[in-house]
Formats: structure tokens, C-alpha cells, sequence
């Protein structure tokens, strides 16, 4: 996997910029994407040929804690759905919501359908589904629609502190 620093088809995205930092080797992967997907990972996963098991998806969850109300950052896998109570569990919290999209947007810096858990604009407590694990490398959004990046997951782990856990829903 070469390390790049800029996306062939346009400018590169805090994502990018976090990786080429940490040094990290990646393949940005871009496709054209269409507007009336459904399923923005589902998406990137046939336009791009990859196995949807590799293709993640990051989506942002509002966990309850002592202190009041938490935006957390959950990636599983695009073929499956997250279990709202293995994540809140993953967060040492009691319940777990899928969060508004509009504080998902103003948090990371990202647009639905394009945030990365690489590069947001305030950094969140993440956790990664376990299956992660079981590939050499994954794929999640590098920033925008239309655009993934391909990297080792435990660089991914790594650069966002996250916790590995089972976030998916069994199935």
C-alpha cells in the first residue's frame, strides 16, 4: 500500500492530512458517487470492487454519561447495523442513541455520507467493531462523498484511540 498525500481527483481532506502527519501508509480511493444511494458504504463498496465486510461505515452516537450527554464515534462494518447497547457499553455508558446529524456535521467537520473518523474537527471517544481486526487493511470515508481511505486497521486504531469492541448487531 504506497503512502500518498494528495487525492488524484481533488485537494486532500483533514483525513489525509492526519495520516500524511502520522506518517501512515494508505490508498485514497475515489469513486463517483451517486446521489440517490441509499447506502453510502454499500455504495463505496461496489463502486470501488471491495468486500462490503472490508468497507466501514463511521457513524456518531450520544451517549449518556455522568456528566451529561456524549458524541461518540462508532465504526462497524457497512453490511451490518450497530447494537446501540454494545456501543454504549463499548463507552462505559448505560444507553446509546443514534445522534442528531446536524451536531454529527458540526462536530467532525464532515458532511453525512463523508465523515471519517480520521481528522474531525473535535475529536470524539471511538470504538471500532472487532471484525476490523480480522482484514489487512479497511476502508471508511476519507472526508467527503465519493472518497474512501484504504489503511492497516491498527493504524486506524491507533490515530483515533479507539477501543475495539463488537458494535454489531448479531446476524
Amino acid at each position: 500500500m504506497a503512502k500518498k498525500s494528495k487525492e488524484p481527483h481533488g485537494p486532500g481532506t483533514p483525513a489525509t492530512t492526519a495520516l500524511d502527519v502520522a506518517g501512515v501508509a494508505y490508498t485514497a480511493r475515489s469513486y463517483a458517487h451517486d446521489p440517490s444511494a441509499v447506502s453510502y458504504g454499500l455504495e463505496a463498496a461496489e463502486a470501488l470492487g471491495a468486500d462490503p465486510a472490508r468497507v466501514f461505515k463511521t457513524l456518531m452516537v450520544e451517549v449518556a454519561s455522568s456528566s451529561g450527554s456524549l458524541l461518540c464515534v462508532a465504526v462497524v462494518p457497512v453490511i451490518g447495523s450497530l447494537d446501540l447497547k454494545a456501543a454504549a457499553a463499548a463507552f462505559g455508558a448505560k444507553k446509546a442513541a443514534m445522534a442528531d446529524p446536524a451536531a454529527a456535521e458540526r462536530r467532525t467537520g464532515y458532511v453525512r455520507g463523508g465523515i471519517s473518523p480520521l481528522g474531525q474537527r473535535q475529536s470524539s471517544p471511538t470504538a471500532i467493531d472487532d471484525s476490523a481486526l480480522e482484514h489487512e487493511t479497511v476502508l471508511v470515508s476519507g472526508g467527503r462523498r465519493g472518497f474512501d481511505i484504504e489503511l492497516a486497521p491498527a493504524d486506524l486504531v491507533r490515530l483515533t484511540g479507539a477501543v475495539v469492541a463488537r458494535l454489531r448487531t448479531a446476524g
